[in-house]
């Protein structure tokens, strides 16, 4: 079953995201807390938006996402920024629900695109991504300014 998140889904979804983290070979970088995410989807300004796979009650999957903005289109989008679900659950149709239901949010609110990143060493992601019908955009780099950087760089 997909759903919205639920306030009560905070520490599982935590714990996925950072099952994520290991599994992009990346542990260490990952900080979130469960307070952090629970005020970022359910504060009093939300600005980050969820849904869950659920199995036998059990959340095994997420989907962390936010709205971006296409000035060449004049409407919003949506960012996906985590897809996750738990190896054991792959290959029954969690994670194509879980994109379906952000494309059909897409559609339902009239939005211009859904995109996301992934990592170049990811294959099975990568075609997972590419039988849903999505294009690499091979000619944009993505840049971050993060940490002391970006703390330089703001003056």
């Amino acid at each position: 079953m997909i759903r919205r998140a639920t306030e009560a889904d905070v520490p599982a979804m935590v714990e996925l995201v950072h099952e994520l983290a290991r599994y992009e070979k990346a542990p260490e970088q990952c900080h979130l807390t469960e307070e952090q995410l629970r005020t970022a989807l359910f504060g009093p300004d939300p600005a980050l938006f969820g849904h869950v796979a659920e199995v036998d009650g059990a959340v095994v999957g997420l989907a962390l996402w936010f709205l971006n903005f296409s000035t060449w289109e004049g409407v919003h989008g949506i960012y996906l920024e985590d897809l996750f679900v738990r190896p054991d659950q792959r290959g029954c149709g969690l994670g194509r629900a879980l994109l379906q239901t952000l494309a059909a949010e897409c559609v339902a609110r009239g939005y211009a695109r859904l995109e996301w990143s992934v990592l170049d060493w990811n294959e099975p992601a990568i075609n997972f991504y590419k039988a849903a019908g999505a294009v690499p955009m091979d000619e944009w780099t993505v840049y971050r300014l993060t940490g002391d950087a970006l703390r330089a760089f703001s003056g």
